[in-house]
């Protein structure tokens, strides 16, 4: 057993230093391989890769995923008004050139964190300063977060980062100036109710007037169209009196001077002071008289 020992110490160290020798590069890893201190190759391809034991060469890992940094307090920016606005944001980044990142910032993204958000901090204000309340909340937000889309990718890339998006999450109003605002608000919307108002009551009243002058037109046009026929029955009327008339003249007016009895005789109690031998009992002087005519 004392003869196997040293075989076994000596296999321990051979193993060791095999794996001293191997390394594993995984899929979300960036490896920097060092000889002396000095960085000797960079790899980022996913496998089984060799090297000498240290102290000969080393590696260091980093982390080449897709990472998100988010504030953890809103941002107090100032407008072109200034007036101060609360803005969350949140930056999506991961590294894009392992060599660079290494020299810049060492083996944690700790240090790269903390120059990001200094420099969104800076971007943002750039943007933002510019800008009104209203600008930035609604009309050009999108154009806001491209604007320090840009400027913050020009000024990483040079510290082996790539910024893959930048987002404004929420914006709100800053306490001492969210009762001015809702009060102006208000007011606006007051005045577009008021103007709204009006311009239905405009429009109310120019339909009503365009009713009635239809109507008036309608009327007008009723009317003339009966006088017109009213005229032209009275024009046939007269002409069928007039034939009748000259078919049998004495009938015509026996029917006549009956129509005449019966209007002047229609009301009860009325009196009618007339001489018995005028025109107008003609007809029944001639009845008395064939009556008397007929008794024997």
């Amino acid at each position: 057993m004392q003869r196997f020992f040293p075989v076994l110490i000596g296999l321990v160290i051979v193993l060791a230093v095999l794996s001293s020798c191997v390394f594993v590069v995984r899929e979300r890893d960036a490896v920097l391989v060092f000889a002396l201190g000095e960085v000797r190759e960079t790899v980022t391809k996913p496998g089984l890769y060799f090297k000498f034991p240290p102290p000969f060469e080393n590696v260091v890992r980093l982390d080449k995923r897709l990472q998100t940094i988010e504030t953890n307090d809103p941002e107090r920016i100032q407008t072109a008004e200034k007036k101060n606005l609360l803005i969350d944001s949140f930056v999506k980044w991961r590294i894009s050139d392992p060599r660079l990142f290494y020299v810049t910032f060492g083996a944690t993204d700790r240090a790269a964190v903390e120059r990001l958000q200094a420099q969104i901090r800076d971007a943002l204000n750039a943007s933002v300063n510019i800008r009104t309340v209203k600008e930035v909340v609604s009309n050009e937000r999108d154009t806001i977060m491209r604007e320090i889309l840009n400027n913050v990718t020009e000024r990483a890339k040079p510290l082996g980062v790539e910024v893959v998006d930048v987002r404004l999450r929420r914006i709100d109003f800053a306490p001492e100036i969210s009762e001015s605002v809702y009060r102006r608000m208000e007011a606006e919307r007051k005045q577009e109710a008021n103007r709204l108002r009006a311009t239905g009551t405009a429009d109310s009243e120019r339909i009503r007037a365009q009713a009635d002058r239809e109507r008036q037109e309608l009327l007008a046009t009723a009317y003339a169209q009966a006088q017109q026929i009213k005229g032209e029955g009275d024009a046939r009327a007269a002409g069928i009196y007039a034939e009748a008339y000259g078919k049998n003249p004495e009938f015509f007016s026996f029917y006549k001077s009956l129509e005449g009895y019966k209007a002047a005789f229609a009301g009860q109690g009325d009196a009618l002071v007339i001489s018995p031998k005028s025109d107008f009992f003609r007809f029944w002087r001639q009845a008395e008289g064939q009556t008397q005519a007929a008794q024997p």
